[in-house]
């Protein structure tokens, strides 16, 4: 079933909600966090709704998906730094509580390994954030990567360079590489959130609604979690199939 929201807005605050939800009920909660545009603006309605309602996320944990490789912390392009920029400097986190791969280390492959038992180590992200390229790919685990994998380093495809380069002032600045979490880490997480907006991605959610499981779509293995809401605005769901959406009161359905 897919919930389908008359805009990223109105996805936003039930999302926000959901957050405030599980930070209340578990004040050390572990959250899984991504970046991106469709990311925004619930970063933006949970930092307005956590400060009107004096949310303490001071002992909130965070992993997030992905990094990349050759990006310092501070540079504008960074995960890192757009975590910062449009959460964490917001809010009263503690920073020794937030993970994001680190895209300049000298051992990559070690620091994949460290990155996945940590999360293992904190028993396992309570809710995971996602949200999913036009080519099907999770956090950077392009088309072909095996479900089981752990944290690793990936080469990025073209197409996701392309959709990436919008953040960059050429295709020649955008990084070739990234540091992600792998499927299985994904996979992991107590409940799983797909965000999906905009009309460029309903032939992306046509394809997981009419095919199978398959790693040459790996967000598919999504379909393998018991507890994976995936949430759309009307443009991303305008393909889907009338009686698998689910929206709120008084939405026509697409």
């Amino acid at each position: 079933m897919f919930l389908v929201f008359p805009d990223s807005d109105a996805i936003a605050r039930h999302l926000s909600a959901r957050l405030t939800e599980i930070i209340r009920n578990d004040p050390q909660a572990v959250l899984g966090l991504a970046t991106g545009g469709t990311m925004e603006p619930i970063y933006a309605r949970f930092v307005q709704d956590a400060l009107e309602s004096r949310l303490d996320v001071s002992q909130v944990s965070s992993f997030n998906l992905d990094e990349y490789v050759g990006l310092a912390a501070a540079h504008p392009q960074s995960y890192n730094h757009y975590m910062h920029q449009h959460l964490f400097d917001h809010l009263a986190f503690d920073e020794s509580r937030l993970r994001l791969p680190d895209g300049l280390t000298t051992q990559l492959e070690q620091h994949c390994r460290d990155y996945s038992d940590a999360i293992a180590s904190h028993g396992g992200v309570a809710l995971q954030l996602l949200g999913v390229g036009t080519n099907g790919h999770i956090g950077f685990n392009e088309p072909g990567t095996p479900f089981d994998s752990r944290t690793h380093v990936v080469e990025l495809s073209e197409r996701t360079r392309v959709d990436n380069s919008r953040f960059f002032d050429s295709m020649e600045e955008v990084p070739t590489s990234a540091v992600t979490m792998g499927i299985q880490d994904i996979l992991s997480a107590r409940e799983i959130v797909l965000v999906v907006t905009g009309e460029h991605k309903a032939r992306t959610m046509l394809n997981y609604q009419e095919g199978g499981i398959t790693e040459k779509l790996p967000f598919t293995a999504l379909k393998l979690h018991a507890n994976t809401h995936i949430l759309l605005d009307e443009a991303a769901a305008s393909l889907l199939d009338d009686t698998l959406c689910q929206r709120p009161p008084q939405q026509a359905c697409a």
